[in-house]
């Protein structure tokens, strides 16, 4: 027996990765609901290989159904989120609207699965954010061995990571370049993204940090442990799909380069490949499609007693959201619902 599964916001990116993930991973579904908003009524969009037309979120009724993938942003959670949970279909959302509400689990099933047991309190599941997300698959077998106590992160994220509309405007801007007749349209970054990078995602706080900074600092305390000290610097790049970040930790206990790179290769979700050599390391368009979050360029800090370098990427469309999204599903029903 398996379960009826919703993907709401089916149409878009990080929902039609998601259909493709749960059949990838052949998920246990016994029926699936593909919802999309009225703008994109009657879509069809592809699970396996089943063809599904979306359905209407807006008067779709959940009651009788098990599991409901969210991936329609924060304003359009805040209203079908809890009409999901009360009608007793648990909600595994893709926003950030519940990611730090002391009430709703914020779970990366290889870090935290044992934090679903809270689901239960509003019927919800956050998915971190797609940067923090891979960050911290790395960090925990670290941070077991050796007490992790301060984190220095720089990332170059893609422009997916905006949806569609980035893909887009890179396409377009990129285009644009080499005709000289057209002209360069800034819509949805801040600046021209093509040829360029962008110190900036996400609106500015008070200190000077974006809420992309500050998601990671959050959410890392929330997911890892609490006395982690983090700081954070998100730079969009003119990258398509996937998350780089280059991850400088601090820890209590000394661990040396090569023990470090032993712990990661035996860690759950985790990738190494670290020669040390031309070409030997992972750049985002390799990992493109993968399930994995890749390590590269591990290396001994000799600038302080403990620390450690290394380079971390991962396709933020997979592990960064639909992927550990259907994870986050898979320790459900394993653990809770227990159907599958």
């Amino acid at each position: 027996m398996g379960y009826r599964v919703v993907v709401a916001g089916a149409t878009g990116n990080v929902g039609r990765e998601m259909l493709n993930i749960l059949a990838e991973r052949q998920f246990p579904v016994d029926e699936l609901a593909a919802l999309a908003s009225r703008r994109s009524l009657g879509t069809e969009v592809s699970f396996g290989d089943q063809t599904l037309t979306t359905k209407d979120l807006d008067t779709f009724d959940f009651t009788g159904w098990d599991i409901a993938l969210f991936a329609i942003g924060s304003d359009a959670t805040k209203k079908y989120a809890p009409i999901a949970a009360k009608a007793g279909c648990v909600v595994i959302d893709n926003s950030s609207l519940y990611r730090y509400d002391p009430d709703v689990p914020l779970i990366v099933p290889e870090v935290n699965a044992d934090a679903i047991e809270g689901y239960a309190k509003k019927n919800i599941i956050a998915n971190p954010n797609c940067s923090t997300a891979q960050m911290v698959v790395a960090l925990k077998p670290l941070h077991d061995r050796a007490k992790i106590k301060r984190v220095v992160v720089s990332t170059y994220q893609s422009v997916s990571g905006a949806g569609k509309e980035g893909m887009d405007e890179l396409w377009d801007q990129t285009k644009a370049v080499y005709n000289p007749t057209s002209d360069i349209e800034v819509k949805k970054f801040q600046k021209q993204i093509a040829f360029n990078v962008i110190p900036h995602i996400d609106s500015f706080m008070d200190d000077g940090s974006t809420k992309e900074e500050w998601k990671m600092v959050a959410e890392t305390k929330k997911i890892v442990d609490p006395s982690i000290k983090v700081t954070a610097t998100c730079v969009r790049v003119p990258v398509f799909v996937g998350h780089s970040e280059s991850i400088n930790i601090e820890t209590e206990d000394f661990l040396d380069e090569d023990e470090a790179r032993d712990i990661l290769r035996e860690a759950p979700g985790v990738m190494v490949i670290d020669k040390r050599e031309d070409g030997g390391y992972v750049t985002p368009i390799e990992c493109v499609g993968d399930f994995a979050t890749f390590i590269s360029r591990l290396r001994q800090d000799s600038t302080i007693d403990n620390g450690l370098n290394f380079w971390c990427v991962s396709d933020n469309l997979r592990k960064g959201a639909a992927l550990n999204a259907v994870q986050i599903a898979e320790v459900l029903g394993q653990r809770v619902l227990k159907k599958g």
